[in-house]
């Protein structure tokens, strides 16, 4: 059953804190009572905190970049960010990795999902997904470009979650993924279209590529989640989110690379 639409939902203040306070570990006043619903109409803002998000990863970035080498001190401004988030999609990632390596049908690679240990192919997924990052932001010409791309990757892979939601079913009829409830299609073009606006800000022209980069990674995990899991869950929209940032910083760190000294 999808939401009412926007107009019916709460205060544009009320969804910034619901979203910020399941995104990050700010240390933000409890929720309280979340009504039925509250989280997916919250997902119209999931990009203003992700770029929030992004944006004191940048600060990280700025301040370390002032005394390290470009790689240190890209490697603490992804520490920043998953700190940030208390490795919220990290942990999506790993968790879908593992579900995503294990022998069995649907029900087995759900059942490995939920466990809470960490095999193989989630340890290896974390290391390539701050590998990348690290490495990709690494290459900026200098600390103020490394800080827009991380403010236009953090909204844009953030905006992706609920267009995920309006294309694939849940998986399972409990967990996070199906209580969360599924955004309208009005929301998602909401958080769609903010995503774009903090894209085109923080990459300037480059955003073009970035948006490119996005769609193609977020298109192929999506296939990849049908077939192996039947639908989306919490970890896989998680892994959703760490393959378009992923994506989005690779995409930046070529541009970067292209423009030459």
């Amino acid at each position: 059953m999808t939401e009412p639409p926007i107009s019916s939902a709460r205060t544009l203040g009320a969804d910034l804190h619901l979203a910020a306070s399941f995104l990050t570990r700010l240390p933000l006043p409890d929720c309280r009572i979340v009504p039925a619903g509250g989280l997916a109409r919250s997902m119209r803002v999931f990009p203003v905190v992700g770029a929030v998000i992004g944006g004191l990863g940048g600060l990280v970035l700025l301040l370390a970049d002032s005394w390290l080498p470009a790689l240190p001190a890209a490697l603490l401004a992804v520490l920043a960010l998953v700190l940030l988030t208390g490795a919220l999609h990290e942990d999506g990632l790993a968790d879908a990795a593992d579900g995503l390596g294990a022998r069995g049908d649907r029900d087995r690679r759900l059942e490995v999902m939920r466990d809470s240990r960490s095999g193989a192919f989630g340890v290896l997924a974390l290391i390539f997904s701050v590998g990348l990052r690290a490495t990709a932001l690494a290459e900026a010409p200098d600390a103020l470009a490394g800080l827009g791309a991380l403010v236009a990757a953090g909204a844009l892979s953030r905006a992706l979650v609920p267009a995920v939601m309006q294309v694939l079913p849940p998986a399972r009829a409990d967990g996070l993924g199906a209580g969360a409830g599924c955004p309208d299609i009005t929301i998602a073009a909401v958080a769609g279209v903010v995503g774009l606006i903090f894209a085109f800000i923080g990459l300037g022209g480059g955003a073009v590529a970035a948006v490119a980069a996005a769609g193609l990674a977020v298109a192929a995990a999506t296939v990849l989640a049908r077939r192996a899991f039947g639908g989306y869950t919490g970890d896989i929209l998680g892994a959703h989110q760490q393959l378009a940032e992923i994506a989005i910083l690779l995409a930046a760190a070529g541009i970067w690379a292209g423009a030459g000294p």
